[in-house]
């Protein structure tokens, strides 16, 4: 279980009418969010969590999160975050989902007080859960409940309505281990080899390694192209190309937010663009500005 070798990076900001705090906690084996488009609102509270899983359910679950926020009084804040090629069972006010793989860029509206917890399934880790391939999730949520049945849905109800009195991140995270726990799947060798190919794919897309297109990954995994495309949409809910894309854009919005200084035609080279306005193209389709205006309006931000 998550213990004291937790990391924390707390950024304040306060204005003599509203103190501000974003609170941001995490375990080393979890790392820091990324995909995250815009920074902590300026004014209010808000806290994000990820806390690594309980040893045995690592083949399955990537990570616990949680995000909590107190926007009392402040404008209502707008959080933008870019896809994964992960499954989630999300616990709010509103009920327990399970939400598909979402390829577009996912927007949601923050304000008043409230909370929301998550189970982060590996790349592939829930495809023994629902016994059906994980693209027929896409770009969906459905209630627990149409996933692991009634008793399952009840007793996710009934954990929902705990988890809005519970403050402790561990209390919440032995909550959800307790519901896997009741419902693990049988072993499945794919979704090891379907975590390890989408991992190996961000990690390039990181280094700047040599996986830039369906062929490259096929080559480096001894895979032909047409094992790779029903794996990935039977395990993962996405094409390979799709993670491709969305993990050299997810490095782009990385260093757009650091600050680098870049070079628009080299660093589409070195993201496997084939010149700049195809990365432009791309950008903008998924972010919804270019590269030139989203750095505007983090330096607006700040």
């Amino acid at each position: 279980m998550p213990g004291t070798d937790s990391m924390k990076a707390i950024a304040v900001k306060k204005t003599p009418e509203q103190p501000s705090c974003a609170e941001e906690i995490y375990d080393p084996e979890a790392g820091r969010p990324r995909g995250v488009l815009r920074p902590a609102p300026a004014d209010g509270r808000m806290r994000h969590a990820r806390r690594k899983p309980p040893i045995d359910l690592q083949p399955w679950i990537q990570h616990f999160w949680s995000v909590s926020w107190d926007l009392c009084g402040c404008e209502p804040f707008l959080q933008e975050t870019l896809p994964h090629p992960n499954v989630h069972i999300v616990f709010d006010r509103a009920g327990s989902h399970v939400a598909g793989v979402h390829t577009a860029r996912f927007s949601t509206t923050l304000e008043g007080e409230s909370r929301v917890f998550g189970i982060k399934f590996r790349p592939g880790g829930f495809r023994p859960f629902l016994g059906a391939s994980v693209g027929t999730l896409a770009n969906r949520m459905v209630p627990v409940e149409q996933i692991f049945g009634a008793s399952a849905g009840a007793s996710a109800r009934q954990w929902q309505i705990t988890m809005l009195s519970i403050q402790d991140d561990e209390d919440l995270i032995a909550g959800a281990s307790e519901f896997l726990r009741a419902r693990l799947p049988a072993a499945d060798a794919n979704v090891a080899l379907a975590t390890r190919l989408v991992e190996q794919i961000a990690k390039a897309a990181e280094s700047e390694g040599e996986i830039r297109s369906v062929q490259q990954l096929a080559r480096q995994s001894g895979m032909s192209q047409r094992s790779l495309q029903r794996l990935f949409q039977e395990y993962v809910g996405a094409s390979p190309k799709w993670v491709i894309r969305r993990y050299r854009l997810h490095e782009l919005v990385e260093r757009l937010k650091a600050g680098e200084a870049l070079d628009g035609a080299q660093t589409a080279l070195d993201l496997g663009y084939c010149d700049q306005a195809h990365l432009i193209n791309d950008f903008r389709s998924i972010i919804g500005y270019s590269p030139s205006r989203y750095r505007q309006l983090l330096r607006k931000a700040r």
